[in-house]
C-alpha cells in the first residue's frame, strides 16, 4: 500500500484515538493536527487528501481536530466529504467571523462537534448547527453519576474527554455520554502481581500458544498440522485467512500443511500474534484489541525500510503485544515466560529498553498525545516528524484494511 504523502505532514504533529461508543465499539477515530512551531500557512487541501487516503468517503468516519485556527479555519471554507466529521473549538463557535463558514457546513451536510464549553451563550443562529459536544471530565458538572438536575437537559449529545480510568469511563456513559475520546489502556491501577503461571493465558488460547512455541522453534510443518487439528475453529480461521481475497490465490488452498507453506513461518507468526492478542469476547477489551493492533502496524511502519522482513515483523509482534499484560491482567515479566518472543521485544517490553523500546515509547504518545509530547518524542527518538506521520496514517490505513 501506498503511504499518504504531502508536504505539509513534514510540517504538522498528529496523534489520534479511537472515538468508543457504551457498547464499547469503535465508532470514529479522532485525528489531532498540531502545527509545528515553523509552520506559517498550511494547505488544508493537502490535509484533507492525506486523510482521505486513509478515510475515503465511503469509508469509517474521522473526526478532524485541528489545533491550529489558520488551518482550521480555512477547513471550514471548504467542504469535506461527508465521513469527515470537523471539531470546533468553542472560541472559534461563538466568533462572529465564523458564523457563515459553520452555516455553510452545515447546509452541506457536514457534521461539526463543539469542543469545549462555551463561556457564553452560543448565538441563536448556531445552535442546531452541532451535533455533539467534546466535554471535559474535568469540566464535567455531574460527576457524582447521580440524575440530571430538574430543569437541567442537554439539548446535544456528548462525548465524554480526559477519562483515564474504566471507572472513570462507565461513569461517562451512566451521565449520559455518547462516547469517550480515547481509551484508558494505561489507567493507573497496577496490573495484579503474579500468580500460577498455569492460570496466566485462557484456555481456550492454548492451542494459539502452542503453535506460536512451535513456530518460534522452526518445528517441522507435520507437528504444526498436527496441532492445529486440536482446535477446530482455529483451523477453520487459518483456512478463511490464507483463501481471503488478501492473498489472491487462484486456486482455493484445502490442506492445513499447504496453508502452512503458503503462509511461511514469519508470516504465520505474526497471525498467530494476532488471534493471541483478538481473541476475547469481553466488551471492554474490544478497544484494546483496537489498540494493539494498530501499535504492532504503526510500530512495523516505522521501520518500513529497513532491509529485513525478519526485524519489522518481530517490531509489529512487540506492538501486538505490548498491551497483553492489559488484556491478561499478569505483568509482563511473568506472561513471556510462556509466551516466544525475542530478546529485543522481552527488553522493550518488561526493562523499557533495548533497540525496539523508542518505537514502542513512540507508539504509545502518537495514542491522543499533546502535540508537545509527539514532538518531544519524536525528537528524543531520532524520528523524523514527517516519516513518523506518514508511519500513522499507512498504519491507520492498513488496520482498516484487515478489520
Amino acid at each position: 500500500m501506498q503511504s499518504p504523502d504531502a508536504p505539509i505532514l513534514g510540517q504538522v504533529a498528529l496523534s489520534y484515538c479511537p472515538i468508543i461508543d457504551s457498547q464499547r465499539n469503535v465508532m470514529a477515530t479522532r485525528l489531532s493536527v498540531f502545527p509545528l512551531g515553523h509552520a506559517r500557512w498550511l494547505p488544508v487541501g493537502e490535509l484533507l487528501t492525506a486523510v482521505s487516503q486513509v478515510w475515503p468517503a465511503d469509508g469509517p468516519q474521522v473526526v478532524l481536530s485541528v489545533r491550529c485556527e489558520g488551518l482550521l479555519a480555512d477547513l471550514l471554507m471548504v467542504q469535506p466529504t461527508s465521513n469527515v466529521l470537523v471539531e470546533v473549538p468553542k472560541f472559534m463557535a461563538c466568533d462572529p467571523v465564523h458564523r457563515d463558514s459553520i452555516l455553510a457546513l452545515v447546509e452541506h451536510g457536514t457534521t461539526l462537534l463543539l469542543s469545549g464549553r462555551p463561556d457564553q451563550p452560543l448565538p441563536r443562529e448556531l445552535l442546531g448547527a452541532f451535533k455533539y459536544a467534546i466535554i471535559d471530565l474535568a469540566d464535567e458538572r455531574r460527576l457524582d453519576g447521580g440524575p440530571v438536575p430538574a430543569g437541567v437537559k442537554r439539548s446535544i449529545g456528548f462525548f465524554q474527554e480526559g477519562v483515564q480510568t474504566i471507572e472513570q469511563m462507565e461513569g461517562a456513559f451512566r451521565r449520559g455520554a455518547v462516547a469517550v475520546l480515547g481509551w484508558p489502556v494505561d489507567e493507573s491501577e497496577a496490573v495484579p502481581a503474579a500468580r500460577s503461571s498455569a492460570a496466566a493465558l485462557r484456555p481456550d488460547l492454548k492451542v494459539t500458544l502452542e503453535l506460536l512455541n512451535q513456530v518460534h522453534q522452526e518445528a517441522p510443518l507435520s507437528q504444526i498440522e498436527t496441532t492445529l487439528k486440536f482446535d477446530p475453529t482455529l483451523a477453520f480461521r487459518l483456512m478463511r485467512y490464507i483463501n481471503s481475497p488478501v492473498f489472491g490465490l487462484t486456486v482455493e488452498v484445502t490442506s492445513f500443511s499447504q496453508a502452512v507453506m503458503l503462509l511461511g513461518y514469519q508470516r504465520l507468526k505474526r497471525w498467530l500474534a494476532l488471534l493471541l492478542a483478538t481473541g476475547g469476547s469481553d466488551k471492554n477489551q474490544r478497544p484494546v484489541m483496537y489498540a494493539a493492533v494498530r501499535r504492532g502496524l504503526l510500530m512495523e511502519a516505522l521501520v518500513s525500510t529497513h532491509p529485513s522482513g525478519e526485524h519489522r515483523n518481530e517490531m509489529f509482534i512487540c506492538g501486538v503485544f505490548s498491551l497483553l499484560d492489559r488484556m491478561f491482567q499478569r505483568p509482563f515479566s511473568e506472561l513471556l515466560h510462556t509466551l516466544p518472543v525475542s530478546d529485543d521485544v522481552y527488553q522493550a517490553l518488561v526493562e523499557e529498553r533495548g533497540p525496539y523500546f523508542p518505537a514502542l515509547d513512540l507508539v504509545r504518545t502518537l495514542e491522543g498525545g499533546s502535540g508537545h509530547d509527539v514532538r518531544e518524542k519524536v525528537a528524543l527518538h531520532g524520528f523524523q516528524m514527517r516519516h513518523v506521520n506518514r508511519a500513522l496514517l499507512h498504519a491507520l490505513a492498513s488496520a482498516f484494511q484487515i478489520g
